[in-house]
């Protein structure tokens, strides 16, 4: 069963290209846009996930606690804290970006490339979360 992955190409197309204008309001609306783009990325992703996890759980034979202790590898691992730390870091330098560019008396164009950049690191991030997630059940599944 293949990943319902989005890209991050189809989850906020605008928050990577140029900015028409460089003022307070493109760098909040990038920030936005971003926010919106993530919660894109998680609801394509979580439902299909869940039923995969259900599916996982019933071949097994599990009960509710087992499953929670046996699915529990699924979402928490090494590599996947190392997903989230970047996602964290990531989402802190946006934050204050965001807020240092809306702020500023003179907007700084370069700034709101940089935002927008790390912006399309952070949906990168996130996505191939959810593909090493989805590639981890899948090998369970196929067991």
């Amino acid at each position: 069963m293949a990943a319902v992955l989005a890209s991050p190409a189809t989850v906020g197309p605008s928050w990577a290209q140029e900015p028409a204008v460089c003022d307070k309001a493109e760098f909040e609306n990038a920030v936005d846009e971003a926010a919106m783009a993530l919660r894109d990325l998680n609801n394509r992703n979580r439902p299909a996930f869940q039923t995969r996890l259900g599916a996982l759980k019933e071949k097994r034979g599990w009960s509710d606690d087992q499953f929670l202790k046996e699915a529990a590898p699924m979402v928490q691992d090494d590599r996947i804290a190392e997903f989230e730390e970047e996602s964290n870091k990531l989402l802190a330098s946006i934050a204050t970006m965001g807020t240092e560019g809306a702020s500023a008396k003179v907007p700084d164009c370069a700034m709101l490339e940089e935002l927008r950049r790390l912006m399309g690191v952070l949906i990168e991030t996130q996505a191939s979360k959810w593909a090493y997630m989805f590639e981890k059940l899948d090998t369970e599944l196929a067991k």
